[in-house]
């Protein structure tokens, strides 16, 4: 709409700069949806662990017990340790997780008990890699 001194008017500005603020929502809308299902799609099938609890029992031994989850029916290693107060590593143990626990269920809980060399501080799991696959 052009006013009687030939230039538009506010009104039809606003509509203008409305339409574009709506095209830059819906694209920016569209990009996080691609982002959102290009990350699920990545992660479908990977192995994640989460460690419940830990204890050390002895200057020879702590226990450490830890939840994965896995794809159903898939055998996992899993590399527990004990960590001295220095940060030392001070025990080492791989553990598998048959495909077959817990039914072929995804998420298993599991203890483990490591041998240590000196009194660790505490007990975690580095990392969970499906059976055969190279660890990192």
């Amino acid at each position: 709409m052009v006013s009687d001194n030939g230039r538009v008017s506010r009104t039809e500005r606003r509509a203008g700069n409305r339409r574009w603020w709506i095209i830059g929502g819906g694209l920016i809308a569209l990009f996080t949806a691609i982002v959102v299902a290009f990350s699920l799609y990545l992660s479908a099938g990977t192995v994640h662990w989460t460690v419940k609890t830990y204890a050390v029992v002895d200057d020879q031994s702590a226990t450490v017990t830890f939840e994965v989850f896995r794809p159903a029916h898939t055998a996992v290693v899993c590399r527990a340790q004990a960590i001295a107060l220095d940060f030392a590593v001070v025990g080492v143990k791989d553990v598998t997780i048959p495909a077959d626990a817990a039914g072929g269920a995804r998420t298993v809980v599991d203890e483990t008990t490591i041998r240590t060399t000196t009194r660790a501080n505490t007990a975690t799991i580095s990392n969970c890699v499906q059976e055969g696959a190279r660890s990192q």
